[in-house]
């Protein structure tokens, strides 16, 4: 196995047209270990000492570790993944099926080489279940003397799609499909809804969604800090670039009442965020039936998976959500 470990973000530029390749042979393929989102991640919020590590077998790239390294309120340096971990909700290793040993293997080494920086702790966050990273590679660093342990993190709930919207709400509770319906059909004259589509207007339509994500709670506003609002302005429009951004809104008489920040990745629609006015036009439920009628879209459209993403709201479980458990794996340097 031959390692070469990356400091800097030329990294991305160096690896991008073998990164997302190796990501399609992986265990988990998604969308937030993807070059372009692991790139404007770090570019937007990345901070301390970076280390991407990419391994290689017979010239053939088999495995990336993409870390960096900061120290935490109490001093320690601890590493992590980037993209750790507000808005990444998906992360691993980056592994070819069948290269898992030798691989993870590999990192532990990385870990413990002169080409890492010194680290008192290691906060791997957001792996999902089943993910080798759990098990293989907490064997190897218990080995190691470094005390892991993993910890259960968040839910993802996932509604896998049926064929048709009509299959879909006969998946629902009667009561709740019943007062779906009330719902669509008291939506359904003067309102539109529109997608961001121009490259032009797409920084505008950025604004907009923020505007009512901000409003929505103060919790969501509070999170919006500038940093936060630049990499989501950043994060659009990448994702715009590779035909992978869903930005609706639900408008009412044309003025927009609500709002959702989607991707699109392989056969899957993941919701990310939203907002909405929520005192104007709440008599419509406008962020209810947006999502339905995206629902009804990816249907449409052939997708097979509508990812709610992180977080356990109830909404998510009415609507058909299934839970996908996330994990974080801790360990101590003794």
């Amino acid at each position: 196995m031959h390692l070469h470990v990356y400091d800097s973000p030329a990294a991305f530029d160096a690896l991008a047209a073998e990164w997302d390749g190796l990501l399609a042979r992986s265990h988990h393929d998604t969308l937030f270990l993807t070059c372009a989102w692991q790139h404007t991640w770090w570019s937007a919020l990345g901070e301390g000492e970076m280390r991407v590590v990419a391994m290689r077998k017979g010239g053939q790239l088999v495995g990336i570790a993409p870390l960096f390294f900061s120290e935490d309120a109490h001093g320690r340096r601890v590493g992590a993944f980037i993209g750790c971990k507000e808005v990444s909700d998906y992360l691993d290793f980056i592994v070819a099926r069948g290269h898992e040993v030798e691989v993870l293997r590999s990192v532990a080494d990385f870990l413990k080489s002169a080409d890492c920086p010194s680290w008192h702790a290691l906060n791997l966050c957001n792996i999902r279940e089943g993910s080798p990273t759990l098990t293989l590679f907490f064997e190897l660093i218990q080995a190691e003397g470094w005390q892991p342990q993993v910890v259960f993190e968040d839910v993802c709930p996932v509604l896998t799609l049926p064929s048709s919207f009509e299959e879909y709400l006969m998946m629902l509770d009667g009561k709740e499909r019943r007062e779906l319906q009330r719902k669509l059909r008291r939506a359904s004259e003067n309102v539109a809804i529109t997608f961001a589509d121009s490259a032009e207007r797409l920084d505008r339509d950025v604004e907009d969604f923020i505007r009512l994500m901000t409003a929505s709670t103060p919790q969501k506003a509070a999170f919006m800090t500038p940093q936060m609002a630049r990499f989501f302005h950043a994060i659009a429009r990448a994702m715009f670039d590779r035909g992978r951004l869903q930005l609706a809104f639900l408008e009412v008489e044309g003025v927009r009442a609500a709002t959702y920040l989607n991707f699109t990745y392989r056969d899957a629609v993941l919701v990310y965020n939203s907002g909405l006015d929520p005192q104007r036009f709440a008599y419509l439920s406008p962020g209810q039936v947006l999502l339905v009628r995206l629902i009804e879209r990816a249907i449409a459209e052939g997708f097979r998976v509508f990812d709610f993403l992180q977080g356990g709201e109830d909404y998510k479980y009415k609507l058909g959500g299934k839970d996908v458990r996330l994990f974080t794996l801790l360990a101590q340097r003794a």
